[in-house]
């Protein structure tokens, strides 16, 4: 299998490492709070939680500029809120509330925002990944400096549109980076058991683009190698692949029993918690102190409460408007 690629780290930035510690903490609390208002009921349909990838989201957009375009998959919440879309849309859109980044009818899975070029949130295995290279192709056409993110677990590795799109990618040298998330198991199927060759670079690479994988649970990791990508793709040489190597601590929804992995594997996962780990450095650096977490925790503890009390006196779509965006209007001449 690939070896993991380590970069040499530069000094670490007090005022940036406790950004990109406020971010991850920013997902894990905004996804606890999701959890809890699952169990209450007001939020439906299906919930897929990010908890434990928080430093692939939050380290790899670092890397990205404004007029980049991000696709993502249906466990989406992180990359939406390290990209910007506020706390309180997407928690409206939770709820199905019109106030919600999508006017509340994509829900959990389908959080878009165009003003931060955020395209999906998509509910299909492998279904952003046209889309990326649809972006792509665009920007390469209009002679737009644009690079376009597309992530995706390793359960959509065994999707046509994989191999299709890293094909045409690749064949047009188009600006995109493909960002894999591996975090194991697609659903409740291990990795192993649903592919005979477990390497995923190894496939990106037979589509002659440059691959590496990288370890998903250290945020720093995620931030260089993503910058290291992106300047290849940006300097017009063509897309890359990264196979993050991460590991969500909750079930695949909230549906899920987990009956397809060991509880002491969470366990051990979980001793890599990419947050513990990143702040007990810092702290042992003397980046970090308590005054600093006590302030980071109240600022997010104070975001995540004014999202839920915006996506509880949010208003309901009027029945009458439920076919509006479905059918376009015909134009008069």
């Amino acid at each position: 299998m690939s070896q993991q690629v380590a970069f040499q780290s530069p000094p670490l930035d007090r005022h940036h490492s406790l950004f990109l510690l406020r971010e991850m903490l920013r997902i894990r609390r905004f996804e606890e709070k999701c959890a809890e208002l699952y169990s209450a009921t007001k939020i439906r349909g299906f919930l897929h939680l990010y908890i434990g990838e928080e430093a692939v989201a939050v380290g790899a957009l670092q890397a990205l500029e404004p007029d980049d375009a991000i696709v993502a998959t249906y466990r989406e919440h992180g990359h939406a809120l390290a990209r910007g879309v506020s706390a309180t849309s997407i928690m409206a859109e939770m709820y199905g509330k019109q106030e919600g980044c999508s006017r509340g009818r994509g829900g959990s899975m389908h959080l878009f925002n165009a003003a931060t070029r955020f395209y999906g949130g998509n509910a299909i295995v492998g279904g952003g990944l046209p889309v990326a290279v649809g972006l792509a192709l665009a920007d390469k056409l209009q002679g737009r400096p644009r690079v376009t993110a597309c992530f995706f677990g390793e359960g959509a590795v065994a999707e046509g549109e994989f191999h299709e799109c890293l094909n045409l990618a690749a064949l047009w040298k188009l600006p995109v980076l493909f960002c894999c998330e591996n975090n194991l198991y697609a659903m409740g199927t291990a990795l192993k058991r649903s592919e005979s060759e477990t390497d995923l670079c190894l496939k990106a690479t037979s589509y002659e683009m440059p691959a590496w994988p990288i370890d998903g649970m250290d945020v720093m990791a995620c931030e260089e190698a993503t910058q290291r990508a992106v300047l290849t793709v940006r300097s017009g040489g063509g897309p890359c692949f990264l196979e993050f190597r991460t590991y969500r601590f909750r079930a695949h929804s909230m549906y899920d029993p987990q009956l397809y992995r060991d509880k002491q594997e969470v366990e051990q996962w979980k001793t890599r918690d990419p947050i513990a780990v990143f702040q007990a450095r810092l702290q042992e650096l003397g980046l970090l102190n308590e005054e600093d977490l006590k302030r980071i925790e109240e600022d997010i503890t104070t975001e995540v409460a004014k999202a839920v009390e915006f996506a509880e006196t949010g208003t309901w779509e009027p029945v009458e408007d439920l076919t509006k965006f479905v059918y376009s209007e015909k134009v008069q001449a």
